[in-house]
């Protein structure tokens, strides 16, 4: 479990985390979602420590995450960030490769465990075509789907994802949401930046709501996704309808205009 108690956050003079209180419980999916600007990529990177924070503390477990080694985080979380530099000369399997790095001591070679985690990421994000094309050549989706592969070779109880939906087409976006929704079901966690509200209430157990670097609202879905909640955060007007299908709400927003 993440627990964050008081983070602040500062970039120069900017105030850009004030006092986050928050839990991310273990073994569910929860989506981060706010409008831009409201603080959700540095809430993100601070549970993923790559921000630091100026005070407060973040924990994993029963450990402050200060307190792990590279090694030792690496092992626990697999973070991918927004922003990611692609290798130049680098092909697809090679990537994969990297995310076996916690695993692997300096002197051991490639393991039978380390090629069984590389099929298990090609076949569940669907990569099979792509596993020795060079990343160079590889279209926007796709160079997606490979860096989620390789979070997966990873192989950590604990999956960190900052918009992983940029890039892919709705088929490709329902798929990888669809994996997560497994990935949640066989005990991960699961923290992601989501921009599609609907999305975000079909497929997360727990919401937590940011506007200007704070906690707006936080807690089960169903009983944080709601017309007040929504045009407070975005500032729109909304209204929810119930999917036929599946009895989930949907929200339908407009702009104050």
């Amino acid at each position: 479990m993440f627990e964050m108690k008081r983070v602040n956050v500062y970039r120069g003079t900017q105030h850009v985390l004030h006092d986050i209180d928050l839990k991310i419980l273990p073994g569910r999916f929860t989506a981060l979602i706010g409008p831009n600007g409201s603080g959700k990529s540095t809430l993100l990177g601070s549970m993923a420590n790559t921000v630091a924070i100026q005070s407060g503390h973040v924990a994993l477990g029963s450990k402050q995450l200060v307190s792990y080694s590279r090694r030792e985080l690496a092992r626990q979380m697999a973070f991918l960030p927004q922003h990611v530099h692609t290798p130049v000369g680098m092909s697809v399997r090679e990537l994969l490769a990297q995310g076996r790095f916690p695993w692997r001591s300096w002197l051991g070679g490639w393991s039978s465990e380390d090629e069984d985690a590389v099929s298990r990421a090609v076949a569940l994000c669907g990569i099979e075509q792509l596993i020795d094309r060079p990343l160079q050549s590889l279209s926007g989706g796709q160079l997606q789907r490979a860096w989620i592969a390789m979070t997966l070779v990873q192989d950590t109880p604990v999956i960190l994802l900052d918009e992983p939906t940029t890039f892919l087409d709705v088929a490709n976006q329902l798929s990888l949401l669809d994996l997560l929704s497994v990935l949640r079901d066989a005990g991960r966690t699961v923290v992601a930046i989501l921009h599609d509200l609907n999305q975000a209430a079909r497929y997360a157990d727990q919401l937590v709501m940011l506007k200007d670097g704070r906690v707006v609202a936080e807690g089960a879905t169903q009983q944080v996704f709601n017309v007040p909640n929504i045009d407070n955060v975005f500032s729109v007007r909304s209204r929810m309808l119930d999917d036929p299908e599946t009895g989930i709400a949907m929200c339908i927003a407009s702009s104050w205009a």
